[in-house]
């Protein structure tokens, strides 16, 4: 796939006190997380409107009036600053050889950024935006926002506002509690930064790969990890326990040795916190919970697993009167610290599991140009230090089936491509639509 910016120009929230709005402070959460892009790209059929792009500049200006903090950029790691010039770019691309499936990696250059890797803080955007037009007519929206202030509650809110207002529905979000984040949690302790960061990115060599579990698959691991200590296993506590069964696994095949495992799963904070914050408040609202396997014997059950993943969340839950207190700082401590505890002992192997099940309806992504014909989460590509050892869930439209896209060193991924019992219910796929010669179109969003 070939690309080429062919032409620039700004693009800024339509409101004109924008500028007078304090700036936007950042949270305890947000501050912990390192500055990375996470991608998600949807593909719909060709518009009715051969002026699209002007109606979706507008709608982008509307959705950035409510969402104003992801027009600037971080400074120092505290507050978000400079909420007002913004680049839009036009890309032309071209696919010279047509394939019905590729390789993930080559579904990156349709993002504006580079994604699942640190990105400087000061110097980055918080949200960007490529569109991309194929010569059949179709088009891909790309959007890439950073984890420094966009978690997937948040992007999905933004996404919907922005799909909202181009339709021409009222993309508008009233709730007076949107930006209220910044201001109910405290700052960070700072020795706390290099570790996050160890968590997340990891110096080596890595592959991803998509697995597709369709409904009769899931139906069947969830019925296997049943035990007397979880009589009803969730779709997503039976595939994530499957995934990090079948990962350690590999793991240990690849490097010849039993390392104890750690489990870290995003739990999200909004509705837990006293009082709660709605589903669309801007920022970093989860935490992490930790789910830790010591055992070195050659069979892992998978109902142990699962056991330990609902554990986990259930445990997470009991220390809720902690955030319920008001005291985040002290929550969010105690988290870290069973962290440093854990890494300190043993030296695990991390494995991370984002969800975005229940998350983002893709039936809300509508920007009035009919329905959304894929959907995409993009790839870390095969780079030293990236995003490390971790798998993010997600449906499929149109059906009960659900995508793992998964992150592993490349010796690991070889090894679990060839794990019978893994592929007997993950289905390998590539990118499944047929791209012809395109032009790509992309904005960039960012501050100067």
């Amino acid at each position: 796939m070939e690309v080429r910016i062919t032409s620039k120009e700004m693009v800024k929230p339509s409101a004109k006190e924008i500028h007078l709005r304090k700036p936007f402070s950042l949270s305890l959460l947000d501050q912990l997380v390192p500055a990375h892009y996470v991608p998600l790209i949807f593909f719909y059929s060709k518009p009715n409107d051969s002026q699209f792009l002007v109606g979706l500049k507008e709608s982008l200006s509307k959705a950035l009036n409510q969402f104003y903090p992801l027009s600037g950029r971080t400074i120092d790691n505290l507050r978000i600053g400079s909420y007002e010039p913004y680049v839009e770019a036009k890309v032309k691309g071209c696919l010279a050889d047509c394939i019905s499936q590729t390789e993930q990696e080559s579904l990156n250059q349709l993002l504006p950024c580079q994604r699942y890797c640190i990105v400087p803080t000061s110097t980055s955007p918080l949200v960007a935006i490529q569109i991309n037009m194929f010569d059949c007519g179709g088009i891909a929206i790309a959007f890439c926002g950073s984890h420094k202030l966009v978690d997937a509650t948040t992007a999905s809110a933004f996404i919907k506002s922005l799909a909202a207002f181009n339709r021409g529905s009222d993309g508008e979000i009233p709730d007076p509690h949107m930006l209220d984040a910044g201001s109910r949690l405290d700052p960070i302790p700072p020795n706390y930064t290099s570790l996050i960061e160890g968590l997340w990115f990891e110096e080596g060599w890595y592959t991803t790969r998509r697995f597709v579990f369709d409904d009769q698959a899931i139906a069947t691991l969830k019925f296997k990890a049943k035990s007397k200590g979880l009589e009803h296993p969730t779709r997503t506590a039976a595939l994530v326990a499957f995934l990090w069964k079948h990962a350690l696994l590999a793991s240990r095949a690849a490097c010849g040795r039993s390392k104890s495992s750690v489990l870290t799963q995003a739990v999200n904070l909004r509705t837990r916190m006293k009082p709660g914050l709605p589903n669309h408040a801007i920022g970093n609202l989860y935490s992490l919970a930790f789910s830790t396997y010591n055992s070195v014997e050659r069979d892992i059950e998978l109902h142990q697993l699962a056991y330990l993943t609902r554990e986990a969340i259930e445990v997470f839950n009991d220390q809720i009167s902690v955030l319920q207190s008001g005291d985040m700082l002290k929550f969010q401590t105690d988290r870290y610290n069973e962290a440093v505890d854990v890494v300190s002992q043993d030296d695990p192997e991390f494995f991370d599991c984002v969800t975005w099940l229940n998350t983002l309806d893709t039936n809300e992504v509508d920007f009035g140009w009919g329905e959304l014909t894929g959907l995409s989460l993009g790839c870390p590509d095969t780079r030293y230090n990236s995003f490390a050892n971790s798998s993010i869930l997600n449906e499929i439209e149109k059906s009960k089936a659900v995508e793992a896209v998964v992150t592993l060193d490349t010796k690991t991924m070889d090894i679990l491509g060839l794990d019978s019992e893994f592929l007997a219910f993950a289905s390998p796929v590539s990118f499944p639509h047929h791209f012809t010669s395109c032009v790509v179109f992309a904005w960039l969003l960012y501050d100067e």
